[in-house]
Formats: C-alpha cells, sequence, structure tokens
C-alpha cells in the first residue's frame, strides 16, 4: 500500500449517554482504556500522519497518545465535521487519503481497516465508507442511493422520517477521503439538523452534489463497528474482545473449560498447557507459566507472575505477587504482595495479612515451606525454606520463621519436633 495515508482519530466526545465524570473512550474495555484500540490500528498503519482530536476530558485522555501523534483540541463540541476540520488543521503540508476513526468503535480489526483503504486507493473515489447490512438498523445513519444505486448522502436516524429508517444499510462511521475533496465538502456542511450540530456525515451528501465518487466497502461482521455510547453498549463490547481474547488464547494451547464464564484482560500472558476452570477473572499485566490450573472461583489480579506448574485453585485471589514452580494454593486464600518459592504448599484458608492501615507490605515464602490451614502471615514477614506453620496460626509481623523451622498458636511460636 502506498504510503499516503494520514489519519484522524476522533475522541473529543462527552458520552453523555455513559452518564459518567469519566471521559467515554477512557472506559475500560477488556482492562485497558477504549482510545488504546484505535491507538493500536493507528500503529499498525504506519500511516505517513496521524491526529487525535480530544475534547471532553482531554487532560485525562492526553497522556494516552505517544509522541509523534498530533493532538488538537475541539474547544466547543459542535459535531463530527467540525472535530475533522480541527484534525486537518494540522495536516496543512499533507495531501492523499485521510482515514478518519472513532476512539469509541474498539473492536475494529487491522485487516477490514487496511482493505478498506486499499479499497479507496484502487478504486480513486473521493469518499469510501465502510457501511453494513442490519435486521433491526436502529440507532444507525442510513445510506441513501440515488440514480444507478450509488450512494448520495446518510441520514442519521434521529433526523430520519419513516422510509428511511426501513432502510437495512447503515454507516459505520469509519470512512476514507481524499483530502481535497474533503476539504471542498467541509466547506459547505451546516448544522440543518436538530442538534445543531456539524455532521462529517453531510459531507457525503455535498460531495454527490458536487459530482464526487462516493463508494463503500461492506463490513461482513457488523460486529466489528459496534460504536460505545452507553454502559450496555460497553458491556457488550467487553464481551466480544473477552471472546476473541480467550478464542486467541484456546488457538495458542490454553485449555479454557467454560470461555462464557472466563474473563481475561487484554494484554494476560497465559502459557501453553495451561487449565483455566469456570469463573477465573485474570486482570492485566499478569503472567502465567505453563501447565499451570486455575479456578474455578479465582481472581488472579494485576502485577500477579505465576511460574510454570503453579496450582492455584478454588476461591482464590492473588494480587502484585510472584510464585515460583509446582506451588499448591488449593482452596480459600488471600495471598496480596508475596515472594513465594517453589513447592510451597499453601493450606486451606491462608491469608496474608498486607496491609497495615497506611501501605502495603511484603511477605516471603521461600522454597518447600508448609502453611497449614487458617494461617495469618502478618506482614512484613518471613518464612523461611522447609518451614512449616501450624494451622490456625498467626505470625505477626516481622516475627520471621527460620529455615527448616515449626511454629504454631496464636501469636506464632517456635515449637520442637
Amino acid at each position: 500500500m502506498k504510503k499516503i495515508i494520514a489519519v484522524i482519530i476522533l475522541a473529543a466526545g462527552r458520552g453523555t449517554r455513559m452518564k459518567s465524570q469519566t471521559p467515554k473512550v477512557l472506559h475500560t474495555i477488556c482492562g485497558r482504556p477504549m482510545i488504546s484500540y484505535s491507538l493500536d490500528l493507528l500503529e499498525g498503519l504506519k500511516a505517513d500522519k496521524a491526529v487525535v482530536v480530544l475534547g471532553h476530558g482531554h487532560q485525562q485522555a492526553r497522556p494516552m497518545i505517544k509522541p509523534g501523534i498530533k493532538v488538537v483540541i475541539q474547544k466547543k463540541l459542535l459535531g463530527t465535521a467540525d472535530a475533522v476540520k480541527r484534525g486537518l488543521s494540522a495536516l496543512a503540508s499533507f495531501q492523499g487519503t485521510v482515514l478518519v476513526l472513532y476512539a469509541d468503535n474498539p473492536l475494529l480489526k487491522p485487516e477490514t481497516i487496511k482493505k478498506l483503504l486499499q479499497f479507496h486507493l484502487d478504486s480513486a473515489a473521493d469518499a469510501t465508507i465502510l457501511t453494513a447490512e442490519l435486521d433491526k438498523p436502529a440507532g444507525y445513519g442510513r445510506i441513501l442511493r440515488g440514480r444507478y444505486s450509488s450512494i448520495c448522502g446518510i441520514v442519521e436516524e434521529k433526523d430520519a422520517d419513516d422510509f428511511q429508517k426501513d432502510i437495512k444499510e447503515v454507516n459505520t462511521g469509519i470512512a476514507a477521503f481524499n483530502k481535497k475533496s474533503l476539504e471542498s465538502a467541509l466547506k459547505h456542511v451546516t448544522p440543518n439538523n436538530r442538534k445543531k450540530e456539524y455532521y462529517l456525515t453531510d459531507a457525503i451528501g455535498i460531495l454527490y452534489e458536487q459530482g464526487g465518487v462516493v463508494d463503500n466497502l461492506k463490513l461482513a461482521d457488523f460486529k466489528e463497528a459496534l460504536g460505545v455510547n452507553s454502559r450496555a453498549d460497553l458491556a457488550s463490547a467487553n464481551k466480544i474482545m473477552r471472546s476473541r481474547i480467550n478464542e486467541e488464547l484456546m488457538k495458542s494451547g490454553v485449555t479454557i473449560v467454560d470461555p462464557e464464564s472466563t474473563f481475561i484482560d487484554y494484554d494476560a500472558k497465559i502459557a501453553g498447557d495451561c487449565v483455566i476452570y469456570p469463573f477465573t477473572v485474570i486482570e492485566k499485566n499478569v503472567k502465567i507459566g505453563k501447565r499451570c490450573q486455575l479456578g474455578p472461583f479465582v481472581h488472579i489480579r494485576e502485577g500477579t507472575h505465576l511460574a510454570d506448574d503453579v496450582t492455584a485453585g478454588n476461591f482464590l485471589e492473588i494480587v502484585r505477587s510472584n510464585i515460583s514452580a509446582k506451588t499448591l494454593i488449593k482452596h480459600f486464600s488471600y495471598l496480596g504482595d508475596t515472594r513465594i518459592g517453589t513447592g510451597v504448599n499453601i493450606g486451606a484458608g491462608c491469608v496474608t495479612a498486607n496491609f497495615n492501615g497506611q501501605m502495603k507490605n511484603l511477605t516471603v515464602i521461600k522454597d518447600k515451606a508448609f502453611i497449614g490451614s487458617n494461617a495469618v502471615l502478618v506482614a512484613p514477614v518471613e518464612i523461611g525454606k522447609r518451614a512449616v506453620v501450624g494451622a490456625g496460626a498467626v505470625v505477626v509481623k516481622n516475627q520471621n520463621v527460620a529455615d527448616g523451622k515449626t511454629v504454631a498458636g496464636v501469636p506464632a511460636r517456635p515449637i520442637k519436633k
């Protein structure tokens, strides 16, 4: 593909239907902000120029944008056409194809966007729209076709009449434009709609009236174009992305017993031959080695690393912990801020009391240690190699257990073997 591509990502919207103080594009899909997925597309395209248009909450969103990507602020939220104009202001010297993406479309696949761009370049159209056919097209702009079935415009649903609402071909919002044609059309866009906003979709009808060529590429799977405008949309997008993540893991050799009840964040790393049982939650920034068994009912939180052959069983929460190979944690435990060696046995009901009301503290459990059922380890504390903590014992902070020693009681004290 010839490198004559500039990308404008629109990320300025307030997202009023989200009913949130958080900018819409910062709501998370499988553990990462929505805008990150559009930025991934941008990185994969290797475009000549890139602009992100921010608006509402731009101070919060700005740190997400990598150096080298131009940021433009839409101070007044006057609609998508105005936002694109702001984006074009940062592309004054650029001539070529402008691809418009939306930061609230997190499910688009790179191959779809590349196909759209190639189709646009091959056809030499003034604009190429990504469209779809829906049996129930409620909520989406309808594609209007004129003489010879050519696209002559787009009407937003809120402005559509009853006849237009029956049209099943819809606009996904994603489009590629010849820059000169886009600039020419935008000059004639007026806020003659109910919301008094400048719609980018109006540029399509203007291009048609100017004698321009408007083409379209039909999307095979409309789920890719799902826009997130409400909490319900957010839940739908999470479900679709979660399904993709689980499918890729299963292709890589991970057994997921019930994908519908397994929740894995976007950048969790899980090696082959692991078995994940139902109702397991694995957050971002988690690494899991080979042949681990996880669940059911396990929550592995951010910052956790499990080495090979770890068993993390029923009703368990682990956070910010490194657990070495062949350690067993079978039942009813909380492990926070721990460093656990190889071949350790953690008995049912074990708790690391890592928070003292002011800060999190570290628990170290060395190789081959045995922690009895219902033991409480009050951090900071260290349990030595092959040490034994008796059932129900409370090891208080700073009362380290030496290698090979056995402790029991409340508070835990050494006992003779």
